[in-house]
Formats: C-alpha cells, structure tokens, sequence
C-alpha cells in the first residue's frame, strides 16, 4: 500500500450553504491545505461520531479504513461496525466549482439544514449543522482553553529541558 509522506492537519471554520441540489463548496483554504497528488482528488464522506459528516482526503481514508479496525471489540461488534460504517460512506468527487454533493440520507441522517459549518478537524473534516455548532462551541469553549493553556504549559517545560534551562 502506498505510504503518504506529509502529516495531514486540516483547519479552519468556514461558514457555507448547501445549495438547492444538496452541492457543498469546499473553500479553496480548505483545499490548498493538502496535496491532492498525495491524498487524491476525491473525498470520502462518512458519517462520523455524533452523526456528523466527515470528510477524509480520499487516499488518506482508504488507507486508514483497511489499515484500523476497532481493538477490544467483539467479533460480532466488529462485524456491525464494518457494515455501518463503510455502508454510510461514500466517495464523492469534487466539481470543477470545488463543490461535493451530498446524498439526501446522509443530509437527514446528520440532520443539517441549508446553513452548515466546515471545520477542520486535524485529519478530516466535519459538516456541522450551523446551529448545532454554535452551541457545541459555546459548550466546549472552556474545555478548549483549559486544555490549551496545559498544552502550552507541556510545550514550554520540553523546550525549557531541551535548552538545560
């Protein structure tokens, strides 16, 4: 299998509609942060946890999903988790607009409406209800901090011991 050579880190919050045909415009920030002849041109939509829609740069994604497979699972909760999983996924191709269509079930399934948010979410990206967003980052805006100022924190020691200091 092929073995990609750069670290995939995705970024961003972008504030987007769907379009009457269920197209998503996928920002050309977005885009430019991977290289599609690395991780290929198409993209493969799953749903993720929570019922939000992921999309994984389509090479990245063929190489995780036959390369990890739950561990401490059942045999039987194994076999579940393939047959959701990879029957809710699909690849969709971009348009020469940048744009993915999306698949009506998928749409209901996440429950989105005609305002969403893209985020960028290191690996992959995620479809947010807008308003389901908002309120998952009001929620979770404090967590982030305090986790962010330990991450600092960790940061600053290492490069701190790096240096005898």
């Amino acid at each position: 299998m092929e073995t990609l050579k750069s670290m995939l880190l995705l970024t961003g919050e972008f504030e987007l509609t769907l379009d009457g045909k269920n197209r998503l415009s996928i920002p050309a920030k977005v885009r430019e942060q991977y290289s599609t002849e690395e991780y290929g041109t198409a993209l493969y939509l799953v749903l993720g946890a929570n019922r939000i829609l992921n999309l994984y740069p389509e090479k990245y994604y063929q190489r995780i999903a036959l390369a990890v497979a739950p561990r401490m699972v059942a045999p039987d909760e194994l076999l579940a988790y393939e047959r959701v999983n990879f029957a809710l996924a699909g690849k969709v191709e971009l348009d020469r607009q940048g744009r993915v269509l999306l698949n009506e079930k998928a749409i209901r399934r996440a429950g989105l409406k005609e305002q969403v948010t893209l985020i960028g979410a290191r690996d992959h990206l995620e479809i947010w209800d807008q308003e389901q967003w908002d309120l998952y980052l009001t929620e979770n805006l404090p967590f982030h901090e305090k986790t962010l100022l330990q991450v600092r924190d960790e940061a600053l020691r290492k490069t701190r011991e790096e240096a005898g200091w």
